[in-house]
């Protein structure tokens, strides 16, 4: 049954079907957040059974938020122009079937290459979830749809771990780390059957063409920017990497121009003149990318750290960092009650937050010796869970509240581009800080190697202290300059 959506027939009432149509979203949303953070539970067994390099682990956990982040803005643009349900629908069946190729993958480098298709599906599928309901829901709602929004993330967040662990603990049928890409395959299908019958066909811009070129660009400056990062400590930073960091700033200067060229002839932009002339909505874009830049690479590192150096299982690893999670979906649900009130506030309180956790989470993990405190690093992970429940879903309101509906695809698109930018940069970074000063022994484990593990571990979250500390300057200055002007 497919349904077409007239939206201005909607903008005050909404959509007849639109939250049993807002779960189905919601639910290939969480799965590809749930994909995110079970993979950094599976790394470990990943590189003990396929003998992967330091620099291979972090590609297969980089590749797919590098793939989707330069894939959510033109394909963003894509919705608004091909139709969203059906880039959605496509976006998750190749989410589905890559899923199958991970999961049966013979080596680390078809595991890359699966991961890389998965995250260019994931990118058509995600900046639709968003946009339609944007589209669907009246005004009145859509403050209600961000909270859900929020809780659904932070659900998908606290069940990625468990469940991943818990699948490759249990090691059914001897499949072991391949059951956290093989359980997509049901909840794919169940998804797209849902998706086929209740989210609503909506009209397309016809007038609209792809701006191929832009993609090109944009793909091209994210890929100078990101490659180098991870692949520059292993190659010993050759003068290539450095030349590659370089140029990703003219890159982006020539999608920039080109956009702009492209508008001022009347032809569909990836990212629309509104956007590109929208100063707030582009510092907020800067925000984001800085904000999620913090913590996916923490993660990874926090996994290996946890089982490659203290033999915790894939399950136990998954439970340490739980209490992240549940601070961001406790304080999604507390913050929720403010609706579009103290934004700056909960995002300036939220990133000294994240700052706080962080530097105790490094103290807990200078303190470890020959053996861990597993509950130790309960509250550290809670304070910084907490921290960024209060702050996301203020940085995805005011990032999407200056766009207009015909750009809502654009918008969301570039928002979550930029988000996951900074994840790649995140994991980049981290991983270089972790791996260098692992040293030559890798994550080669034994009682020898506990103090090289601890002191590379806490060294990876310097990083996360000083993105939230520079964060929460830029936000609380910013914040009390508007209210010095009033």
């Amino acid at each position: 049954m497919t349904v077409t959506t007239n939206t201005s027939l909607h903008q005050d009432t909404g959509h007849a079907q639109r939250w049993v149509a807002l779960a189905v979203l919601f639910f290939a949303s969480f799965m590809n957040l749930i994909d995110v953070s079970i993979v950094n539970v599976a790394l470990p067994q990943i590189q003990a059974e396929t003998g992967a390099t330091p620099t291979q682990i972090e590609w297969v956990a980089a590749i797919y938020v590098l793939a989707l982040a330069v894939g959510l803005l033109p394909f963003g643009r894509f919705g608004d122009v091909f139709g969203r349900r059906r880039l959605f629908i496509g976006g998750l069946t190749g989410f589905t079937l890559s899923s199958a190729v991970c999961g049966l993958a013979p080596d680390v480098e078809t595991l890359i290459a699966a991961r890389a298709v998965k995250g260019v599906a994931a990118a058509m599928m995600v900046p639709q979830v968003l946009a339609i309901a944007h589209v669907i829901f009246p005004a009145r709602e859509k403050p209600r749809v961000f909270g859900l929004f929020g809780t659904v993330s932070s659900l998908a967040v606290v069940a990625g771990p468990i469940a991943g662990g818990a699948l490759i603990s249990a090691d059914i049928g001897g499949l072991g780390w391949r059951l956290a890409f093989l359980i997509n395959i049901p909840l794919g299908v169940l998804a797209l059957v849902g998706a086929r019958l209740f989210v609503p066909a909506m009209q397309a811009d016809s007038d609209a063409r792809p701006d191929w070129i832009g993609t090109v660009l944009f793909t091209l400056a994210a890929m100078l920017l990101v490659v180098p990062l991870i692949e520059g400590r292993a190659l010993g930073w050759p003068w290539w990497c450095f030349a590659a960091l370089g140029a990703s700033v003219p890159a982006a200067c020539a999608f920039i121009a080109f956009e702009r060229r492209r508008s001022a002839r009347g032809r569909s932009a990836l990212m629309p003149p509104s956007l590109l002339s929208n100063a707030p909505y582009l510092r907020r874009l800067g925000l984001v990318t800085l904000f999620f830049s913090g913590v996916p690479g923490l993660f990874l590192v926090l996994a290996i750290f946890l089982q490659s150096g203290f033999g915790l299982s894939a399950l136990q690893s998954g439970l340490v960092t739980t209490p992240f999670p549940v601070g961001v979906m406790l304080a999604s649900t507390t913050t929720a009650r403010f609706g579009d009130r103290h934004h700056s506030a909960r995002i300036a309180g939220g990133a000294v937050l994240l700052m706080i956790g962080m530097i105790a989470l490094q103290s807990v993990i200078r303190a470890v010796g020959e053996d861990l405190n597993p509950y130790a690093f309960a509250l550290p992970l809670l304070i910084c869970g907490f921290g960024m429940g209060a702050a996301i879903m203020s940085l995805f309101q005011v990032t999407m509240s200056s766009v207009a509906p015909q750009d809502a695809g654009a918008g969301s698109g570039a928002m979550q581009a930029f988000q996951q930018i900074g994840a790649a940069l995140g994991i980049a970074v981290a991983g270089q800080i972790f791996f260098g000063r692992l040293g030559d022994g890798g994550m080669t484990a034994g009682e020898t190697a506990n103090a090289r593990f601890v002191e590379a571990a806490a060294m990876a979250t310097n990083y996360s202290i000083a993105v939230f500390a520079i964060l929460a300057g830029l936000v609380g200055v910013r914040a009390w300059k508007r209210g010095r002007d009033r």
